[in-house]
């Protein structure tokens, strides 16, 4: 057996253990889901013009802010940058 498949059994039994409830070297990952609707409306800022300003679907705006889906990991780091620094982001998106 060679070692990506000796790291793939060991990864399988961590994952298991962890599934058991067992100690494992599996941990858990957990990303923090922005409150779009909050960012939004600090801004003063519709749907419409948040969606256009920051490039993002208007549709799936919405499903975030609706809670019919969530950003995943990317579209909650920009999500989080867009909190921070809003006019940067404005700035930097008007170059490209």
């Amino acid at each position: 057996m060679n070692k990506f498949s000796r790291d793939l059994v060991r990864g399988m039994e961590e994952a298991a253990a962890f599934a058991e409830g067992k100690k494992a070297g599996a941990g858990i990952h957990v990303v923090e889901v922005p409150d779009v609707r909050a960012i939004r409306r600090q801004l003063h800022m519709s749907q419409q013009r948040f969606a256009e300003t920051y490039r993002i679907p208007l549709p799936t705006l919405k499903n975030w802010e609706q809670g019919r889906r969530a950003p995943d990991a990317p579209a909650a780091a920009y999500l989080q940058a867009i909190s921070r620094q809003p006019t940067a982001i404005k700035e930097a998106l008007r170059q490209g």
